[in-house]
């Protein structure tokens, strides 16, 4: 950690007082260090992170299963409890746990535990990148409808390591981002996250473990999804790259996925890799080849429906592993098991 030490005292009860205390602080000066000690601190609403700072909780000790900072947000709310605005950032040592909300299916970026940058921008964004985010834990509970953690749009050289999600919809969606109002009214150029490592990532009752839409240069090395309804998707976004502007960046490739398990719950596929999407603009279909991308040491194991769920059996043209326009994708040591997981499941698995 680097800069100015602001340790935050006293931080209580008062979600209003907390929230604009730690705001105040992340606004006096241009980076530091935000050092949070041990406890749960309510917000009133999410905290915005601009350029230079580190967010740390507490270390825990070794007897301690994740962080024992947390900061939560208990009124309804779509802002995500942490909002990466800016570069050079880290997060360590966090638990998140985001207000109950009902983004829509293309406010992926809202009602997060943390996003880092944004899926629809005004006007033309700066690139954000330095970003570290370490040991830190988001507990949606019951709620199943937002995105744990987001890295959307104008993002890169972003580490993602040892991120534990409990709930929620998708634990970490990462996603290219755009200049438009609203989806169907997107006039671009589109930014494409790139530079990104993934690892260390414990997904438990998500609807999706992780998905990677329209981006490259990514890799992905080690994650345990366990009791969700889909492992992972690798998509070429529904635009692909018709509003990319970048002839440097190849959309759709340099993308590596390994060392994964999955056991997961739902009617339709445990992992689905897509190399088509159907603008939301126009209703055009368009594909995209994906090139130097590969699936590697993935195990997949398909359990009887979660108690109380609606989902049923498994639907037509159910498959564990769905390829759609996807021929070149290398798949290896990619395997199917009945075989009903012993924790840890993988080396990445906590019981």
């Amino acid at each position: 950690m680097t800069g100015p030490a602001h340790v935050p005292v006293p931080l209580g009860t008062d979600a209003e007082l907390n929230r604009a205390h730690l705001q105040k602080t992340l606004d006096s000066a241009p980076g530091g260090t935000l050092l949070l000690p041990a406890g749960t601190y309510p917000l009133a609403h999410g905290l915005t992170v601009p350029a230079g700072w580190t967010v740390g909780g507490t270390p825990p000790g070794p007897d301690s299963a994740g962080p024992v900072t947390w900061l939560t947000v208990e009124t309804p709310g779509d802002r995500p409890v942490l909002h990466v605005v800016g570069s050079g950032v880290s997060l360590l040592d966090l638990g998140l746990r985001p207000a109950p909300s009902r983004p829509g299916e293309h406010d992926g970026d809202r009602g997060t535990g943390l996003t880092v940058g944004r899926y629809l921008y005004p006007d033309a964004p700066d690139w954000i990148g330095g970003i570290e985010i370490r040991r830190v834990h988001v507990d949606h509970g019951a709620n199943r409808a937002a995105n744990a953690v987001a890295i959307m749009g104008a993002v890169r050289d972003t580490t993602v390591e040892d991120v534990t999600v409990t709930g929620g919809h998708t634990g970490v969606a990462v996603h290219w981002g755009a200049i438009g109002a609203s989806v169907d009214t997107i006039v671009g150029p589109s930014y494409h996250p790139h530079r990104l490592r993934l690892s260390g990532l414990r997904v438990r009752d998500a609807v999706e473990g992780f998905y990677l839409s329209a981006v490259h240069d990514v890799e992905v090395a080690g994650a345990c999804l366990r009791g969700v309804d889909m492992g992972f998707r690798l998509l070429a976004g529904d635009n692909t790259d018709r509003f990319h502007r970048d002839p440097q960046a190849r959309i759709c490739e340099r993308i590596e996925i390994r060392d994964v398990c999955v056991t997961w719950t739902g009617p339709l596929y445990g992992v689905r890799v897509a190399g088509w999407g159907r603008s939301e603009v126009d209703g055009l279909v368009s594909r995209l080849e994906y090139v130097d991308t590969a699936i590697r040491d993935t195990v997949l194991r398909r359990l009887h429906d979660k108690p109380g769920t609606t989902t049923g059996t498994a639907q037509r043209g159910w498959s564990p592993l769905l390829m759609e326009h996807a021929d070149t994708v290398v798949l290896d040591n990619v395997r199917l098991t009945s075989t009903p997981p012993t924790p840890p499941c993988c080396p990445h698995s906590t019981p």
